[in-house]
């Protein structure tokens, strides 16, 4: 898979490899929370990432021969264009922290430049086809492999502790790529919605939260009464996917009190809905693991951090902390069935 002393289609084959690696491990690392293995699937992303910007020298050559053609390059240029900021704004991500370009941070910039590399690699592709070949599935192309794995892996490390020694903010990362924001400080948490959602405007006096159980009639319970119920108070984490987390005191009810025993659902799951339609669903068994949350530090939540309910998804990452909730439902469609990120 490695380049070979003359670039050309093995390259071509590598950066492929690469990029349909890295764009795989990137969504990935961007859905899962602080679960077994998310560190890896990290560490993969960075070394993948990191091995492309190592074939670069050997991809250059190939450029610049290919310019020399008679060729329309308008798709090749815009592609490596493209993917060198969605790399270099990933690079200054996870080395110097959330820095931003005006309103928009650079792990932003990052994702928005990896989702328009993938069209223009698709079309890349099309217009000049790279085919396997028996000899690219050879022992000696396994060693080179391997090899090219491990330099790449080699250089992620060095630029960890190159990191961690120096001080820079980078060391400071959560296994997601997030860094800290105001822990323990309700008023520094950011504001930040899905987006495809806004902030809607909801009077608590008015607010009314609709549970259905096909085994009960639905009821509804409104903002006082979730007040007054069995209120429960942890310590969470939410880590957005916008590149930060913070650990907060939350209070509410959790899931399961306000559903009741949910008994053999036979891989039933939960659905939480916002007032918004914005939906998220939970297996089952996870209910009294879920929080309805009244307030965030003591405080009730503001509309901007989903007041007056939201839900408290722990080791989750963020876009499951359902804003606005309204309605809560069981049924027995499996949780795995939506897609794995939201569509609205």
């Amino acid at each position: 898979m490695a380049a070979s002393t003359r670039p050309g289609r093995g390259t071509n084959l590598a950066l492929l490899v690469l990029l349909a690696g890295s764009f795989l491990t990137g969504w990935v690392a961007f859905g899962v929370g602080v679960a077994p293995g998310s560190r890896l699937v990290a560490v993969a992303h960075g070394t993948l990432g990191l091995g492309i910007l190592l074939l670069a020298p050997w991809k250059s050559v190939i450029v610049g021969r290919g310019l020399r053609r008679r060729r329309r390059h308008g798709v090749a240029v815009a592609l490596v264009l493209v993917l060198a900021a969605s790399l270099l704004a990933g690079v200054v991500h996870s080395v110097f922290g959330p820095l931003c370009v005006g309103a928009v941070s650079a792990l932003a910039l990052h994702v928005a430049f990896a989702v328009v590399v993938v069209p223009l690699a698709l079309g890349h592709v099309v217009r000049r086809p790279q085919r396997v070949r028996g000899s690219d599935l050879s022992r000696r192309t396994a060693l080179r492999a391997m090899t090219f794995g491990g330099t790449a892996l080699l250089a992620y490390a060095a630029l960890s502790s190159v990191t961690s020694a120096a001080g820079l903010p980078g060391a400071r990362r959560r296994e997601t790529g997030s860094y800290e924001v105001g822990s323990g400080d309700p008023t520094t948490v950011p504001v930040t919605q899905w987006f495809t959602d806004g902030v809607p405007d909801i009077d608590p006096a008015a607010f009314v939260l609709r549970i259905e159980r096909p085994d009960q009639p639905g009821q509804q319970l409104s903002y006082d009464a979730l007040l007054t119920a069995a209120v429960t108070t942890r310590a969470a984490v939410i880590d957005c996917t916008g590149g930060w987390w913070s650990e907060q005191t939350w209070r509410g009810v959790r899931l399961d009190t306000v559903l009741g025993p949910l008994g053999p659902l036979d891989h039933g799951s939960i659905v939480v809905r916002s007032l918004t339609g914005y939906t998220r669903r939970f297996p089952a068994e996870e209910a009294s693991a879920l929080m309805l949350a009244t307030h965030m530090g003591g405080v009730p939540l503001s509309p901007g951090h989903g007041g007056p309910v939201r839900l408290v998804a722990p080791g989750r990452r963020g876009f499951w902390w359902v804003k606005w909730v309204s309605d809560v439902s069981v049924d027995a469609r499996p949780w795995w069935t939506q897609p794995p990120f939201p569509l609205q």
